[in-house]
């Protein structure tokens, strides 16, 4: 019994080293997403962390429009890469889940 411990702890810190390295990939993971007719450009990682913003010329003029277009544009970027963010990360942490009975049942193994 305490070697399955020890192998569970084991299995843990390997797991919690697996999470931390995914989680430096992804801020190397780059996603862009755009406005419907493509005025505003953002480039994001995997991490929410905005790298880059384009703004078309004809958008200065009118700041509330401009405001529109980021509002919806970085939304639309930062729900996408939480998709990414959490697909990984959990792909990650179920890989290096122990095998406890019962918990198949809440995981969905």
């Amino acid at each position: 019994m305490f070697g399955d411990m020890m192998g569970m702890m084991g299995k843990l810190k390997e797991t919690q080293e697996k999470v931390a390295a995914t989680k430096k990939r992804l801020d190397t993971v780059l996603l862009d997403e755009s406005s419907a007719e493509g005025l505003v450009k953002v480039t994001i990682t995997a991490n929410r962390k905005v790298k880059e913003i384009k703004i078309d010329e004809s958008l200065l003029e009118d700041r509330e429009q401009l405001e529109d277009y980021l509002i919806l544009t970085l939304n639309k970027a930062i729900e996408k890469a939480t998709q990414v963010n959490e697909t990984e990360l959990a792909a990650v942490a179920k890989e290096g889940m122990p095998n406890i009975p019962g918990m198949d049942a809440l995981y969905g193994k």
